[in-house]
């Protein structure tokens, strides 16, 4: 199996030695994703607008590496505050709908840029018979 290094224009530039993705075999792994603009590298405004721009962000390096969000297995969410999990969670199920992945949630500290809001993704590849399209 060969491992590929994907890369987008379409979700912010990594901020440290690190990829947006990596593919191997039928797996794709995605590194966190902040709600930053990819366009102006500005972290949006308020939780809300945060988690919608990772979650576009996501989908973007999602579709670069060949997979979608419909494809995702995995997700670990990073949160500042945990009193944030309830809208967390409305915002993010209106991106997965019925095809909810497994999930870990964690409260943290601090997050890079001091961003309200992180994922990470493991996701199946087109290759793989999972039904790929929009979340």
């Amino acid at each position: 199996m060969t491992r590929q290094t994907v890369n987008t224009d379409n979700a912010p530039r990594a901020i440290g030695p690190y990829s947006q993705a990596v593919r191997f075999g039928d797996l794709v792994f995605c590194s966190g994703q902040l709600g930053l603009d990819p366009s102006s590298g500005a972290l949006a405004d308020g939780l809300d607008a945060q988690v919608r721009q990772a979650l576009r962000n996501l989908d973007a390096v999602l579709t670069a590496a060949g997979s979608a969000l419909s494809a995702v297995l995995k997700t670990t969410v990073f949160l500042a505050s945990m009193d944030d999990f309830v809208d967390v969670n409305e915002i993010y199920s209106s991106y997965f709908g019925e095809s909810v992945p497994a999930r870990s949630a964690v409260a943290v500290k601090t997050l890079p840029k001091k961003a309200l809001f992180e994922i990470e993704a493991i996701a199946a590849t087109s290759s793989d018979p999972v039904r790929h399209g929009r979340g």
